[in-house]
C-alpha cells in the first residue's frame, strides 16, 4: 500500500496554510466559490499560494464556475488543480483540460460507482450527498461505494473525515487521499490549529502502520 496523501480544505490564512506544510499535508484547498463560508479571494489565495511555494499542490474549489474564469483563476492564482464541486457535467471537464481536474462527486442511496468512467478527470473525490449543500458538511457517507469506486478512479475520500476515524479510514478504503475540511475547524472558516496538527500527526501514524505491515 502506498502512503495515502492528505489535502487540507478551507485554507484561509497563511498561518493555516503554514500549519498545514508542516504537519505534513500534501496539498492545500482553497474555497473560490463566493457562497461559501470558507471562501477566499482570489487575491488572499494568490498571497498563500505563493508563500506556501511549489512542493505542496494547491487546489481552487469552483462550484458550477464558467469554464473560462477557472481556466483565468487558476493562471492568476498559480494554482496546480481546480476541484470542481458543483453539478458539472463530464462535457465541461472535458473542455477544461488545461488544467490538472480533481472532480467531487456527492454519494448517497443508489450512487453507481460505474458513472465515474464518464469523468476525464485525475481524481474523483467522493463526498456526503446532502441535500441543498456542495460539501463541508461533516457528514459521513457509506465507505463500501468509495472501496467500489477505486476501481473506476483514483479517489480521494472526504466527508466526515476527523481524528478519530482517519486510521479506518486509511486502513478500510485505502484511497488516493484523503480531504479534510470541517473534522480541522474551530467553526466553518476557521482552522483549529491544534486539530490541525493532531489531525496530520494521526494520518502519519496510521500511514507509517500500515507501511509496517506490508513489510
Amino acid at each position: 500500500m502506498n502512503r495515502v496523501r492528505v489535502k487540507i480544505c478551507g485554507i484561509r490564512s497563511l498561518e493555516e496554510g503554514l500549519t498545514a506544510v508542516e504537519g505534513g499535508a500534501d496539498a492545500l484547498g482553497f474555497n473560490l466559490w463566493p457562497q461559501s463560508p470558507r471562501y477566499v479571494n482570489p487575491e488572499s489565495a494568490r498571497e498563500i499560494v505563493a508563500a506556501i511555494g511549489p512542493f505542496v499542490t494547491c487546489v481552487g474549489v469552483f462550484v458550477n464556475e464558467d469554464a473560462g474564469r477557472v481556466h483565468e483563476l487558476a493562471l492568476d492564482i498559480g494554482l496546480g488543480a481546480v476541484q470542481l464541486h458543483g453539478d458539472e457535467s463530464p462535457e465541461y471537464c472535458a473542455g477544461l483540460d488545461s488544467v490538472k481536474i480533481i472532480k467531487a462527486i456527492r454519494v448517497g442511496p443508489g450512487f453507481d460507482p460505474a458513472m465515474l468512467k464518464s469523468y476525464p478527470v485525475s481524481a474523483i473525490l467522493l463526498d456526503s450527498k446532502i441535500k441543498g449543500s456542495y460539501g463541508g458538511t461533516g457528514r459521513r457517507f457509506d465507505w463500501r461505494y468509495a472501496i467500489e469506486a477505486r476501481h473506476y478512479s483514483p479517489i480521494i475520500l472526504s466527508g466526515g473525515i476527523n481524528e478519530e476515524n482517519v486510521a479506518e479510514a486509511i486502513e478500510e478504503v485505502r484511497p488516493l487521499a484523503i480531504d479534510v475540511c470541517s473534522g480541522v475547524e474551530a467553526e466553518p472558516g476557521r482552522k483549529d490549529l491544534a486539530k490541525l496538527r493532531s489531525f496530520l500527526a494521526s494520518v502519519d501514524r496510521a500511514n507509517g502502520s500500515f507501511s509496517e505491515w506490508l513489510v
